[in-house]
Order: structure tokens, then sequence, then C-alpha cells
């Protein structure tokens, strides 16, 4: 390089984020979802949250599946066999994040 020549580096574009479907920026299952599934099916908010706590991690991972989380957060023994077939009524919720 000749003296008094700036170098230029030129990085390219190495990654690509694309909110597909608008998932990445929700907050889906959120306190409000889980609130609303705990009056749905007669559950208490405090028993199901905390079973969220501590089941949630593992199922983010990909470690348990969605049935499976769900029957440890919500579809527990309490929760009569009718509201089991509604496991869509307490999936998450993709709505748009709001700050």
């Amino acid at each position: 390089m000749r003296a008094g020549a700036s170098m230029t580096l030129s990085l390219g574009i190495t990654t690509l984020f694309l909110d597909i479907g608008g998932v990445l920026l929700t907050n889906g299952w959120d306190r409000k979802a889980r609130v609303r599934a705990a009056d749905k099916f007669g559950l208490d908010y405090d028993e199901v949250d905390e079973r969220h706590h501590l089941t949630y991690d593992t199922y983010e991972e990909g470690k348990l599946s969605l049935d499976a989380y769900l029957n440890r957060v919500v579809f527990t023994k309490s929760v009569p066999s009718r509201g089991r077939s509604s496991k869509n009524s307490c999936t998450p919720s993709h709505s748009r994040f709001q700050r």
C-alpha cells in the first residue's frame, strides 16, 4: 500500500433477521395470556405461573413438546377433561409487541 492511501474495509452482510409471521417481536405466552388461560380453566394463576417458570426454559430450548408443556403447566389433574381438548385456547397468541 502506498503512503497516504487509505485502506477501505468492506464488510458484507453476515446475518439477516426476518420476523416471519410476526413471531420474533411478540410477547406471545406472556403474563396476560397465562392469566386468560387460568381464568378459562378455573385454575389458580399463581400455581400456573409457578409451573410455567419451572418448565418454560425446557420447552423453549426444544427439549419439551408443546403438548407436554401444556400438560405440565395448564392441563393438570385439576382441569376437567372437557378443557383438555381446548389446546388452541391457551396456545400463545401472536400479537404485535407493544413497547
